[in-house]
């Protein structure tokens, strides 16, 4: 079964956490199969980044989501979908008007 959890990077008293689907038997640290996101707790306020396209397909999928990556998720759903949205508007191509002949 595929779990959606926390994955521990940064230095020693200095956490900061990627957001990773991985097999929910395997350690921790171990091998992941996509990296979704990082959680930063040492910020004010804390700051998280989610692809949450890649995210609600992993989970569609049928991958569950920890108890604390699913808090994170509710907690920044509106800051997650309002960064969605701004990338999708910045890759999308400029509409310029033809001049008129």
């Amino acid at each position: 079964m595929l779990a959606i959890r926390l994955q521990r990077v940064g230095a020693k008293k200095n956490p900061m956490y990627r957001v990773a689907v991985t097999e929910s038997a395997s350690a921790r640290d171990s091998r992941v199969h996509e990296i979704l996101g990082t959680y930063n707790p040492q910020t004010k306020p804390e700051s998280m980044t989610l692809d949450l396209a890649r995210y609600t397909h992993w989970v569609g999928a049928g991958a569950r989501p920890s108890d604390s990556v699913r808090t994170l998720v509710v907690r920044n759903k509106a800051a997650l979908q309002a960064a969605a949205e701004a990338k999708v508007a910045a890759a999308a191509p400029a509409v310029t008007e033809a001049p008129a002949s």
